[in-house]
């Protein structure tokens, strides 16, 4: 293969470097870029969109809308416009809808298009070929959609929505914002109330977006912090204009990275806190990290702050489970704060890490183990032993990132607070969520 090969794996090793030192700016949300698309060609007239992330997931999104009728087009950077068809108003694709890597954009659809009287074709890469659809499958089911999986529920697969459907009551029996979300985008074009009852807590971008779009949609919270969600069909969606806050998870590299990097002092802009999203914000605080919120503001709907990061000591705890919902996509770089915290970190209840993307659990255990951590797998969580600060060695070899955007970025992470340096194998998936992470992190570290 030739090194202009596209399909080429592009291994790279992330050597120890300069403080983070300076300001700079992460891409849009990839949860509210994903939703702000997929209602944006719902509503009837044009939604324009500032600051969406135009990575390779949320470009599927785009391309599959676009394949049931919406306009969906770029005019600048991060600068979208959206031409909805109304709900009901989707259009039968021509072709499979290829959604690439996105588990999300997989999940949101197939709710959105479960409701509409039209059949569509799910198609993905190896990696989300592999992961589980049966939880959404399921509901969807209940409400009249009809589906052809691939053995183990998962893609390709088809899916035959029915019009009408038929409105349910839902209770989620595992804490997850796609299936919720799956549902509700269902419940669009459902007459009737479609509820869904989440026991825990998770994301709750599409609850703030589906109200914005004009959505009748309520929140009853009962005394056990149970949130009942009610949306009624058949809704009227009205265009808006959406600005997209700077993704947490994509925020959460860096802010580990300058914690663990001596020297650094690094000002995260517009990072996106909302409550459902910010775990990792508060346990890395628990475990001592110096992160002080700047100029905290409302955008969109969206508790919106600068972060100051500086390096601290970090010490080991014991991670409240009922944290993971909120940061269940940063344990694994909060796994590697942990290795070079001081003491041992213990993290329980993260049994759906094992159904990402890759098995994050093992794959990080595999990773820190060759970069020189100290670590322990248990069936839903790992304990690691940290440095105390200390640099870790670093890896003799390339670890396997298995297609895993967020194993990457993490292990890119370990490499600039190594001795050695940390290979990973393949840097491609990180385009995946967040296509400018290397430059970003060049022009910081030199």
């Amino acid at each position: 293969m030739s090194s202009a090969d596209p399909s080429a794996m592009r291994p790279r090793r992330f050597l120890p470097g300069a403080p983070l030192r300076g300001t700079i700016r992460v891409p849009g949300d990839k949860s509210i870029s994903h939703r702000s698309i997929m209602l944006g060609a719902l509503a009837v007239g044009e939604t324009r969109v500032t600051g969406l992330l135009e990575g390779e997931d949320v470009l599927a999104t785009a391309a599959a809308m676009r394949a049931m009728g919406a306009e969906v087009e770029r005019t600048g950077s991060g600068e979208w416009r959206v031409h909805g068809v109304g709900v009901g108003a989707l259009l039968q694709p021509g072709q499979a809808l290829d959604m690439g890597n996105s588990g999300t954009s997989t999940r949101l659809l197939m709710g959105l298009i479960a409701s509409h009287g039209i059949t569509a074709s799910f198609i993905g890469d190896a990696s989300l070929s592999k992961r589980p659809m049966g939880r959404v499958i399921e509901p969807l089911s209940r409400m009249g959609a009809d589906f052809t999986a691939s053995p183990g529920g998962t893609l390709p697969l088809m899916l035959r929505g029915a019009c009408p459907a038929v409105p349910i009551e839902y209770r989620l029996p595992v804490a997850s914002a796609q299936v919720k979300s799956a549902v509700l985008l269902a419940g669009l074009n459902t007459p009737g109330v479609t509820t869904v009852i989440e026991p825990i807590p998770t994301r709750d971008h599409s609850e703030r977006m589906l109200r914005g779009f004009g959505a009748e949609l309520t929140v009853d919270v009962e005394s056990d912090g149970t949130r009942v969600i009610r949306i009624r069909g058949e809704a009227d969606l009205k265009p808006q204009v959406i600005e997209v806050p700077g993704d947490p998870s994509s925020a959460a590299f860096f802010m580990v990275a300058a914690l663990v990097v001596p020297g650094s002092d690094l000002v995260i802009e517009n990072v996106g806190l909302n409550p459902t999203r910010a775990g990792l914000v508060e346990v890395l605080r628990a475990m001592g990290g110096s992160i002080e919120e700047l100029n905290a503001r409302e955008v969109g709907g969206e508790p919106v702050a600068d972060l100051r990061v500086r390096h601290s000591q970090l010490k080991g705890i014991a991670v409240d489970p009922a944290l993971a919902p909120s940061m269940i996509d940063e344990f694994p770089v909060l796994f590697v704060a942990a290795a070079l915290a001081e003491g041992t970190t213990v993290t329980t209840g993260l049994d759906e890490l094992r159904v990402k993307e890759s098995d994050r659990l093992s794959v990080m255990a595999q990773a820190l183990s060759a970069a020189g951590v100290r670590l322990w797998e248990q069936e839903d969580g790992l304990t690691i032993e940290g440095t105390g600060g200390d640099p870790l060695p670093g890896t003799a070899s390339a670890i396997a990132t298995h297609l895993d955007h967020r194993i990457a970025m993490s292990m890119a992470v370990a490499g600039l607070a190594s001795r050695a340096g940390v290979e990973v194998d393949d840097t491609r998936p990180i385009a995946t969520s967040f296509p400018q992470f290397e430059a970003l992190l060049e022009g910081l570290t030199g």
